[in-house]
């Protein structure tokens, strides 16, 4: 039976007046890869670093592998690989020396799959790091980290800055860690990064968790998207219940787009049929369908839809 390794429970943080996290509740469990989702300013760094002890909450509760964060960091600690979003190096080392000095740290030892990262990422370790693009920086912490055997890894915007081929490798090293049975926690804003790797989703907006579960869990939340080609015009559609933002890919409005409601999918489809359907194309919705439902709209929220 999965164990929770990371648990917060209704936590809050105030710097001053102002409040970064109002009401943060999610849990991590044992082998899941768990993605973080929100924009710059929505408190994912913020709740990372309470759960890493780097900073005390105001209230609420957290815990990783059953232990308080800001009591037990020292007993916590040797069991996490964390990634920074913004990784700094000391300039004057080469990138080889700092990935070891890391390891050395955290008493781990460069071993052969440090090598095979560098490898895969095509990282030259001999060079300085005052010479590195912030890609190349990025790629120190990530060998650091993914060379260690540990139980929970933690990763805050990990591929910021790496070109696609590198971000396909990371991708391909996070599915090994969950096929290993490892946690990992991904805080992100590239969706399609997270919808490749993830078990489950937490979204986040001005402090305050808006929703959370696995994708499938969460696809009744965005409509499906609908292209149809009938014989006849379309015009019908308009009034019929469930169907939203129809537009039309042809002056004789034989082709449609638009969005649908599942719950009336059934009455969609008796009128498309009326009208002599030749080629439908019905698509599930995304995360990033998802997302935009409640980032699409400044300033509205969607939460209690």
């Amino acid at each position: 039976m999965a164990t929770n390794v990371i648990e917060l429970d209704h936590v809050q943080k105030k710097f001053g007046k102002f409040e970064a996290l109002k009401n943060v509740s999610f849990t991590l469990s044992t082998g899941q890869v768990l993605g973080f989702l929100g924009p710059n300013g929505a408190g994912k760094s913020t709740t990372i670093r309470i759960i890493l002890g780097m900073l005390k909450k105001t209230a609420g509760s957290v815990t990783v592998f059953g232990h308080d964060v800001w009591r037990d960091d020292a007993v916590i600690h040797p069991r996490i690989a964390y990634i920074p979003g913004d990784v700094y190096l000391w300039p004057n080392l080469s990138g080889g020396e700092i990935i070891d000095l890391l390891l050395r740290l955290n008493g781990r030892d460069h071993n052969q799959k440090t090598d095979d990262l560098m490898q895969r990422f095509k990282f030259d370790p001999t060079k300085k790091a005052r010479t590195y693009s912030k890609g190349n920086r990025q790629k120190v912490a990530l060998i650091a980290a993914l060379s260690q055997d540990a139980d929970l890894y933690i990763f805050d915007e990990p591929t910021s800055g790496l070109d696609p081929l590198n971000e396909q490798t990371f991708q391909q090293e996070v599915l090994k860690l969950k096929q290993a049975g490892k946690s990992v926690l991904l805080s992100s804003h590239i969706l399609s990064e997270v919808e490749r790797m993830c078990d489950s989703i937490v979204i986040i907006r001005d402090g305050s968790v808006i929703e959370s579960g696995n994708l499938d869990q969460m696809q009744h939340l965005a409509r499906l998207k609908v292209e149809v080609t009938t014989t006849t015009a379309n015009d019908d559609l308009a009034q019929v219940a469930g169907v939203h933002d129809l537009t039309f890919a042809a002056a004789d409005h034989t082709k449609a787009v638009f969005t649908a409601d599942r719950s009336e999918l059934s009455r969609i489809m008796e009128t498309l049929a009326t009208d002599s359907i030749l080629d439908l194309r019905v698509s599930p919705p995304t995360l990033e369908d998802l997302f935009m439902r409640y980032y699409g709209k400044p300033g509205e929220s969607h939460a209690a839809e």
